[in-house]
């Protein structure tokens, strides 16, 4: 049995290697920390399981997840993030991963995801699987979103949290101009004439949150 951890903190990437490792036996746990890295361990030697981060340095782990689907359509994504806002959620379902579960999840639930996945069965945190069930299958928060594609989601996502359209454009191996003509289509989506209001719109859809002091 061979996982894939990706996550850019050393310490949680260390952290749950070992628990991993501890946890299934046998298990081979290998640790990266970026999505390009995830990419040439898994050409090297394809993983059993991919449990992934979202927020990673250089490409998200959502794009990481849809580039490996792209080359190994039946690999088998968890996404295990700090991260339980529901277009984001979402979005990582859409890539093809089998489930979605936060860091506040207690290890046991961890490894039933993890088992389950590895079988290739679905899963998906409680409380995250009640609200998005509330939500209903085909919506989501608020329904300016509802043309919004993948793509633009996620330069949505990173204009919102302040990543600058050349970074953006490098993270996602696309050029600036594809960038600025996003924007542009994301504008017109979305009814905003700013970046300023496009960042309130990512927080009243609760695509971004403010952590309040």
């Amino acid at each position: 049995m061979n996982i894939l951890l990706v996550d850019d903190h050393a310490v949680v990437r260390q952290g749950y290697t070992s628990l991993l490792a501890m946890m299934l036996g046998q298990a081979e746990v290998r640790g990266v920390e970026s999505g390009e890295e995830a990419i040439a361990a898994a050409q090297q030697r394809v993983p059993d399981l991919v449990v992934m981060d979202i927020g990673l340095p250089g490409i998200s782990g959502i794009e990481t997840a849809r580039r490996l689907m792209q080359r190994w359509p039946l690999l088998r994504i968890l996404f295990f993030s700090m991260h339980d806002e529901l277009p984001l959620v979402r979005q990582a379902l859409a890539t093809g991963a089998l489930g979605y579960i936060t860091k506040n999840a207690s290890p046991e639930v961890l490894l039933d995801a993890v088992g389950r996945c590895l079988k290739g069965h679905r899963y998906i945190e409680q409380d995250l699987a009640t609200q998005l069930a509330c939500a209903g299958s085909d919506e989501r928060l608020d329904p300016r979103l509802r043309d919004v594609t993948q793509r633009e989601f996620e330069i949505f996502v990173m204009l919102a949290r302040g990543v600058p359209p050349r970074q953006i454009a490098e993270n996602l191996c696309i050029s600036s101009k594809t960038v600025s003509n996003n924007l542009t289509v994301l504008k017109q989506k979305l009814n905003v004439s700013s970046l300023t209001e496009l960042v309130h719109l990512a927080i009243d859809t609760g695509v971004l949150r403010v952590q309040s002091a």
